[in-house]
């Protein structure tokens, strides 16, 4: 690649003596990145716990990392936390085990797959609004804690079709103190190793070995049973990972590579889609004419008392649209970390191997030239039309290039269809004209505090 001459050193953000401007970001990072965006025109070197870390805020930029060069970076030093219980999966892995991994496990997510996966959805969430029927209307609903039900119930249905809802009970409760553990161990100062029994670090390995255990014991039944029968086949994604094989060397997936796998689609199938599911209640809350305009698209795609069905819950595409605006406001993976492998030019400016980047589609997302009135809820910008003149990397909700996340046509089907039904039966309501939800950036993107929303049935 023909590299150009530095014409400068890049713009560095004085902070703080020693520590740099780790205390801001520490503190309330989406108000550090936030003010980056406003100061610098393109990018800005940081201090970080005395690491130099560049911080990208185009979506040229973010495509040249993410796109354009993207066998010249590895994902930051941050992902080795997450490595510690996701293992080699295709969120952590890199390199050609990576492209690996990726060719196989792609299969499970074509679009076949999740026609056959509709009326899972669907009953799943009749299920669950069935359940709110039943329940006084007055009563504020802790509405993260219900997408999280329904997110693990449609995940588990998903990868596991037999019924083991018995022994993932208690699993989002272990993911959940996973998930504190690592976005402790990221904001840290210091970080205690494993290997010290502190209250944290046995709470963590606790946490890790429930899931785990649950997740090996389902891989080795479904082993045995293909042994005694060579012909059984089950209708979910861990079937697929289990039989795809690789189709230079014939082999399919260890144990250790399905553990791997089913337990990062488990995380991010589970969490990232119920916060996502959350904001877009709340967003809802406070715009029920858009509600409204959801309500009736779904009325006119499905007759009254019909079950969903793929072709149908695709032809809901102002929903979609709803889907894609709340996920532009709070993105759930709201910060991405890379590093350079060898030398790059970032724009104008030469870097070194080893260099460590930031980007941020929470800030990304919130860019004026990008989005005209960047904090206004507008559904509309991702109509066909508009969309046309905006940068594809302006808008990275499941990140960017080769490792856009597998499960994003998942995701976004499950979300049309579960805002779709919730919808029709209920109309979403703040529990005060005043009530605001300040956005929590741990390991994803949550209500901090949770939400809890009030629920009145339509008759």
């Amino acid at each position: 690649m023909n590299i150009s001459p530095r014409i400068s050193e890049p713009p560095h953000h004085k902070g703080l003596p020693i520590l740099g401007s780790t205390l801001g970001f520490v503190r309330d990072p989406l108000r550090f990145l936030l003010s980056l965006q406003e100061k610098y025109p393109r990018l800005a070197t940081v201090n970080l716990l005395g690491r130099k870390i560049t911080v990208l805020l185009t979506a040229e930029d973010a495509r040249h990392v993410l796109q354009e060069n993207n066998r010249n970076y590895h994902k930051s030093e941050a992902y080795k936390i997450l490595a510690i219980f996701l293992g080699n999966g295709l969120l952590t892995s890199e390199g050609d085990f990576w492209r690996r991994q990726r060719k196989l496990a792609q299969p499970a997510f074509y679009k076949q797959r999740l026609a056959l996966m509709i009326d899972m959805m669907g009953q799943e969430t009749a299920q669950l609004l069935t359940d709110w029927k039943t329940q006084d209307p007055v009563r504020p609903v802790n509405i993260s804690q219900e997408m999280l039900r329904l997110t693990l119930n449609i995940v588990t249905k998903a990868l596991f079709s037999t019924d083991v809802g018995d022994r993932v009970a208690g699993i989002s409760d272990a993911l959940n103190d996973i998930l504190h553990y690592a976005d402790r161990s990221l904001k840290s100062f210091i970080r205690i190793p494993l290997r010290y029994p502190t209250p944290a670090n046995v709470r963590f390995q606790r946490a890790v070995a429930q899931v785990e255990s649950v997740i090996y014991v389902i891989i080795h039944e479904r082993r045995a049973a293909q042994a005694q029968n060579e012909n059984l086949r089950y209708d979910d994604l861990l079937d697929m990972l289990m039989n795809t094989r690789d189709e230079e060397t014939g082999e399919t997936m260890s144990d250790s590579q399905l553990r791997d796998e089913v337990t990062t689609i488990f995380m991010a199938g589970h969490e990232t889609t119920a916060n996502a599911l959350s904001w877009a209640l709340y967003v809802l809350a406070q715009h029920p004419e858009h509600a409204q305009k959801i309500r009736n698209e779904s009325f006119r795609v499905w007759e009254k008392g019909k079950q969903p069905d793929f072709s149908k819950t695709r032809e809901l595409t102002y929903t979609l649209q709803v889907v894609h605006e709340v996920m532009r406001l709070y993105p759930p993976a709201w910060v991405v970390g890379r590093r350079s492998l060898g030398q790059d030019q970032v724009g104008t400016y030469d870097f070194p191997a080893d260099s460590y980047f930031l980007i941020s589609p929470y800030t990304l997302h919130r860019r004026a030239e990008y989005w005209p009135q960047p904090d206004i809820f507008m559904p509309e910008r991702f109509s066909e039309e508009q969309s046309k003149s905006r940068p594809t990397y302006a808008y990275l909700p499941f990140g960017g290039g080769p490792r856009l996340c597998i499960g994003n046509n998942f995701a976004l089907l499950e979300m049309q269809l579960v805002l779709a039904l919730i919808l029709r039966d209920f109309d979403v309501q703040l529990l005060s004209e005043d009530q605001r939800v300040k956005p929590e950036p741990m390991v994803t993107l949550r209500p901090e505090n949770g939400l809890s929303l009030r629920l009145m049935p339509r008759n």
